[in-house]
């Protein structure tokens, strides 16, 4: 029996005490067409009363109940689930902080000990020593018992029980103890819509992090991920187990040799030989722990590898244990010492910084194992028939690939060109056959190639005060201010292109672009974007060797994360055009890491000197102020690496056409940092601040002078003084103020403060928007109709609804008001848009 309840029947507005019962026959032919159509139509309600005769003895208006309340009670089961999901959060989050207070108190109390123990140590050691000669200040004594020097251990199977076992101590004494002095992560509070409780330690040796977090996975589950380290660690080149070991209480112990990319070209990579220790806690906790084995002795020993850097992980690991109601709660500690004395001073912060370490690799357990729980939990089918496991290993191959580039290792045979005599851009060929993955590298027209061969070309260099984000999501979303068509054509032209089976609208030939979103996901405290980038470019009929459509897939990580210490990656590969899952990559992209030193440190050569050689200005001079102070001095090193497949005949051809490409893009992402970093906001015209230019006052007066004239009304509050004042009320007006050519496709040429923020874009980038680019569909057909009364009646009000910026987020704004600009002479100058009470959606 369905009953409308106490609670819809109010909200329905139904007459109380009216009961409609069901069959269960009837009940079926319902739910059939609720799964079908959860708000039929009445004409469809009516079709379903004539093709279900059960259904004839109940009214069109008690079926239009029924679908009323089944809809209610959907949404109250969502919701019911909902709330238990978080209260289930909440609970082990509340564990989580409960164990974290109690491990505080410890750490207070062990610190208020060692004061009072210092105190009395410092006491004793300001009393006048008897001899001299023969004794040492208690100080001085306290100072040589800090760091003493343990004997090589034994590497024989009790003894490396003995370790593992002595590594587990260790280990849960910085996960749990108090061991290591933790400290909340910048911008990492925890709470229920955190990733977790993320820490960082403080006056240790070497780096080290930490993360506590609740996921939706069983222990064994997460042990198994977590162990596959080259699976969710992208900066993982290799791990192989050398050797297991079983222990006689039911645990493994192993010995690996794992080797890490080096995440810049200006820094050899490491590598580590470890012990890993599983077992299973007295309390059903599952534990594994590693540390490296640099100290042992009658035992198996790595010896060091050529352009490896050996490195030290510290008691480490992962406390993993069951969760009432299902999932787990983990701890993760990475302890590492990267021996920075390896790389120069610039890039110490690197492997100095325990934020970066948090983010890269504490952080991306964490985020990995969400986003599987999340993928077994939710298995839907996104980006024309993927799913969300096979974009994440497209993603795991795209960044693979691009650290294989960076690095350049001489065993997948990379090999060093001569340079030019400019050491900016280094060249590495590879003519492995390995290399291609199989690659079928025939031209459109069916020629093959001859003997092939891949080229990179690379470079590192520093930027100032630009946040990585923002200057990456510059990058992303304008390609054309860097990019080359033609080397993107050519780079297309690599792989074999096939009849296109992607169902997408062509824009044309001659030029345009589509980006399609495969997939976006946003884990809290990180963004990443999956997008099929479709160009089109135009042919002659001397270039039909090359494909008209260029298929790019592109790989964003980052991008819309502001938390600190975060790396951003732009990766992209052109693909064919049918798009499988086994198509060969070759990556190629940006990195930008921040650099988050306590010194200014200098740069060690040219490369890393690029960005901080810009000349500014007409004169090369510097702006003047100390804006560094205002804003906080950063900086960061961006890593640019470009990969292209050639006949090999064309090696010294293709060798100079990518330095040169390289080069290009060097310079325009000078152009592009100068213009977006905050320091110099305010200082440069045609940024962020007011325009100062005859130009810039002269629209401003007349802005306002045509609001005036066909409006009526003032568009400013005061208007008494000159030019200057003028503009800078204009570019400090609350509303969204834009101004747009009168040209067949409307640009933008001008927008206030407030108009910048809400496309997301600076001064310089404008005039790459188009005005219907902004609009929805319904916006773009209010507009045009709109248009020829804006052109003879000299204004229009528009109703509020939805824009987009070029970032493309959409935007509601309650109404807008246009009007035609018109200069002295009364002739029509542009178009001004006025966005009153906007907001981001």
């Amino acid at each position: 029996m369905m009953a409308v309840t106490s609670s819809c029947k109010d909200k329905l507005g139904m007459d109380s005490g009216k009961y409609v019962r069901y069959t269960p026959e009837q009940v079926e032919a319902l739910e059939r067409l609720y799964h079908e159509c959860p708000k039929p139509s009445s004409l469809r309600r009516q079709q379903l009363i004539r093709e279900c005769p059960i259904l004839s003895n109940i009214e069109p208006k008690q079926i239009k109940v029924w679908f009323q309340n089944r809809r209610c009670r959907e949404k109250q089961r969502k919701e019911s689930s909902r709330l238990q999901a978080v209260n289930r959060k909440l609970t082990a989050m509340n564990k989580l902080l409960m164990e974290e207070n109690d491990r505080l108190q410890k750490q207070v109390s062990q610190l208020v000990y060692e004061n009072s123990f210092f105190r009395q140590q410092t006491q004793t050691a300001a009393l006048p020593a008897t001899d001299n000669n023969s004794c040492e200040s208690v100080v001085t004594s306290g100072q040589h018992n800090l760091t003493p020097q343990r004997p090589p251990r034994d590497a024989s199977p009790a003894g490396l029980l003995s370790l593992a076992e002595e590594t587990l101590t260790e280990f849960l004494s910085k996960a749990t103890g108090t061991a290591v002095e933790w400290v909340q992560m910048p911008g990492m509070k925890p709470g229920p819509d955190s990733i977790g409780i993320i820490a960082i330690s403080h006056g240790c040796s070497g780096v080290a992090s930490r993360a506590c977090g609740l996921v939706g996975l069983e222990p064994t589950r997460v042990a198994e991920i977590l162990k596959d380290r080259p699976s969710w660690f992208r900066d993982c080149r290799t791990v192989d187990v050398l050797n297991v070991m079983s222990t006689g209480t039911g645990g493994t112990i192993e010995l690996l040799y794992m080797q890490l990319y080096a995440p810049t070209t200006l820094a050899p990579a490491r590598d580590f030989w470890l012990m890993r220790y599983t077992s299973v806690m007295e309390d059903g906790s599952l534990v594994v722990c590693e540390r490296s084995l640099n100290n042992t002795q009658n035992g198996p020993s790595m010896p060091p590898v050529q352009t490896f850097v050996r490195a030290d992980i510290l008691p480490s690991g992962y406390l993993i244990r069951p969760c009432e109601g299902g999932g787990s709660i983990i701890h993760i500690v990475d302890h590492m010492d990267l021996e920075p004395w390896s790389v120069p001073e610039v890039l110490r912060p690197l492997y100095e910084s325990s934020t970066l370490l948090s983010q890269r690799t504490t952080m991306a357990a964490l985020r990995h194992l969400r986003q599987i729980s999340q993928e077994i939990s939710h298995p839907t089918v996104t980006g024309w028939g993927r799913r969300p496991a096979a974009l994440r290993a497209l993603g795991q191959r795209l960044s693979k690939g691009f650290n294989e580039a960076v690095n350049g290792f001489t065993d997948e045979g990379w090999s060093m060109l001569e340079s030019d005599g400019i050491d900016d851009v280094t060249i590495l060929v590879n003519s492995s056959p390995s290399k291609l993955m199989g690659a079928n590298l025939s031209y459109a027209n069916g020629f093959p190639s001859m003997s092939s061969a891949v080229l990179c070309a690379k470079a590192s260099m520093l930027l100032q005060n630009v946040p990585p984000s923002i200057l990456l999501r510059f990058l992303r979303e304008h390609r054309s201010e860097w990019a080359d068509s033609g080397i993107d054509a050519y780079s297309a032209a690599a792989v074999k292109a096939g009849p296109c089976s992607i169902p997408v609208t062509r824009t044309g030939s001659f030029g345009g672009q589509i980006i399609l979103p495969l997939a976006h996901t946003i884990e809290h405290e990180e963004a990443s974007d999956f997008f099929l980038i479709i160009s089109s470019i135009s042919r002659t009929p001397h270039d039909m060797i090359m494909p008209g459509d260029i298929f790019l897939l592109q790989l964003c990580n980052g991008v819309d994360d502001n938390a600190v210490g975060t790396c951003a990656e732009l990766m992209f590969a052109p693909i064919d055009a049918s798009f499988a899952d086994d198509a060969p990559l070759l990556p190629s992209g940006f990195r930008i890491i921040p650099l988050d030193s306590k010194s200014d440190a200098s740069s060690p050569n040219r490369t890393l000197d690029l960005a901080s050689t810009l000349e500014v200005g007409p004169a090369g001079s510097r702006p003047t102020g100390d804006h560094s102070k205002s804003s906080g001095s950063t900086k960061s090193v961006m890593t640019i690496a470009f990969q292209f497949a050639f006949e090999i005949h064309l090696q010294e051809n293709i060798a100079a056409m990518a330095r040169q490409y390289v080069r290009s893009i060097i310079s325009s992402v000078q152009r592009v940092a100068l213009a977006l970093s905050p320091s110099r906001i305010g200082s440069l015209p045609g940024l962020r601040s007011p325009p100062g230019t005859p130009e810039a006052h002269t629209l401003a007066r007349w802005i306002c002078q045509s609001y005036r004239f066909f409006l009526g009304v003032e568009l400013l509050k005061s208007v008494s003084g000159g030019s200057e004042s003028i503009l800078k009320e204009i570019w400090d007006h609350l509303d969204a103020l834009m101004c747009c050519s009168l040209k067949a496709l409307p640009v933008f040429t001008f927008a206030n403060e407030a108009g910048l923020d809400m496309l997301e874009t600076t001064l310089v980038a404008l005039q790459d928007i188009t005005l219907e680019k902004i609009f929805d569909d319904n916006g773009r057909k209010a507009l045009f109709s709109e248009l020829p009364q804006i052109m003879q009646q000299g204004f229009a009000c528009l109703q509020g609804g939805i824009c987009l910026s070029s970032m493309g987020r959409p935007i509601s704004y309650e109404r807008a008001v246009a009007w035609k600009v018109l200069n002295e002479e009364e002739d029509a100058h542009c178009i001004c848009f006025m966005f009153i009470n906007w907001s981001f959606v």
